[in-house]
């Protein structure tokens, strides 16, 4: 029996293919290996096989390894790779093949290859760059970014914006500038960007230019899901059913199905001041409420993770209003207030009038029209400057000194 088993053992090594020792083969680095830019915020790794490799039975891959801007590491069994990244900084990989035949593998050395950094003075590049894109009814994405102008950037520094989806390049034509005419922001209305895209980046260059200074460019790098701002929802809907506080809403406008969605729901209590919000899976929310107060509500809604990145939350909907309607509106509390605040300024301005005698000077009173008959008629003392005192005691005395006989002529 013994003797059986070394001889089912023994063929069984024959059978096996001859696996050489690590010693016995040599592993040679890839040749030609190269870095071109294809695209904004793209480059192509290409190199060939080492012609003097011996190939027997073993599958050839070669490890690609990234180093700069970000680190990445991953094996492939082509003889290029295409990577997206910002390049500004410059960009730098390495490459080695590698041998397999079962569990055996061995490795070359590597070969290394890198790109220099755009040219341009330090600190003149843009800064803080952020975009965000919004998907409209009629499902066109637009594009909105903004940043700041770099610590050294000259005064006469003008900034240009490009961006890269896929194959497609476009330059920006709606800037926003400063009061400087710097360029600071840059809207897209309509884009070539897939609002259906899963994953893919939005690539962002920025360049520049000035008479002072050589302007180092900026490139950014995007996951087109990661920026989208989410539209508000829709038609949302508050009542009361006895004691529960009722609230529905539909899905924002996007080609997701509303699973892909996740909601805030803000609950305001008029009569306690209490603030409260909730996250909701789904587009309805219920929960009992003290029916003897007001409440107002709000929702807004993100991505949710299990179809996308999450991106930016949505604006909050318009102020709903439900339950008891006996407490004033603010509004027309802050009417009332405005109000009577206006009638206590004129009247404080009518008594600081009033005691200036202001009034009197903005408005003099209106002479009366002369008496034309009496004017026909002027007395001595309308013909004279003045009339004294001592003409009247003269007139006395000589009416005194008349007889009688003469005064009783004067009488009609």
């Amino acid at each position: 029996m013994r003797r059986v088993l070394l001889i089912l053992l023994w063929t069984s090594n024959l059978a096996q293919p001859y696996i050489p020792l690590a010693g016995e083969v040599q592993v040679l680095p890839p040749v030609n290996f190269t870095l071109t830019v294809s695209a904004l915020g793209q480059v192509l790794l290409h190199w060939k096989p080492n012609p003097n490799q011996e190939h027997r039975n073993y599958t050839i891959r070669y490890d690609v390894k990234i180093l700069s801007p970000v680190p990445e590491e991953y094996d492939t069994k082509r003889t290029y790779s295409i990577q997206s990244a910002a390049l500004h900084n410059g960009f730098s990989a390495q490459l080695r093949t590698l041998l397999l035949h079962n569990s055996l593998q061995m490795s070359s050395e590597w070969v290394k290859e890198e790109l220099p950094p755009l040219p341009g003075a330090p600190e003149t590049s843009v800064t803080n760059l952020s975009c965000v894109t919004h998907i409209s009814i009629s499902s066109t994405v637009s594009l909105h970014c903004a940043w700041l102008p770099g610590q050294r950037a000259p005064g006469d520094t003008k900034y240009f914006l490009f961006y890269r989806y896929e194959l497609y390049t476009e330059e920006c034509q709606d800037y926003i500038q400063d009061k400087w005419q710097r360029n600071l922001e840059c809207s897209f209305s309509v884009t070539h960007i897939d609002p259906e895209g899963l994953g893919k980046l939005l690539v962002i260059h920025i360049n520049g230019s000035s008479k002072h200074a050589a302007i180092k460019p900026f490139q950014q790098l995007f996951d087109q899901n990661a920026i989208e701002k989410v539209n508000v929802p829709r038609n949302v809907t508050a009542t009361l059913e006895q004691n529960d506080l009722l609230a529905t809403w539909e899905k924002p406008i996007s080609p997701l199905p509303k699973e892909c969605f996740e909601y805030e729901f803000h609950l305001f209590n008029w009569k306690s001041g209490n603030k409260q919000t909730f996250k909701i899976p789904s587009n309805n929310f219920r929960s009992p409420i003290d029916v003897t107060s007001r409440y107002s509500i709000q929702v807004r809604a993100n991505h949710h993770h299990i179809c996308r990145a999450r991106g930016v939350w949505s604006d909050w909907s318009e102020i709903l209003s439900v339950g008891q309607t006996n407490l004033e509106d603010p509004t027309v509390w802050t009417v009332t207030v405005l109000c009577v605040s206006t009638c206590c300024a004129f009247l404080l301005v009518a008594i600081i009038c009033k005691l200036n005698h202001v009034w009197s000077k903005l408005f003099p009173p209106i002479p009366t029209p002369s008496n034309k008959f009496r004017d026909l008629f002027p007395s001595d003392c309308e013909r004279a400057p003045t009339c004294t005192s001592k003409t009247e005691t003269m007139l006395s005395s000589f009416t005194e000194d008349l007889p009688c006989s003469v005064l009783d002529d004067f009488v009609f």
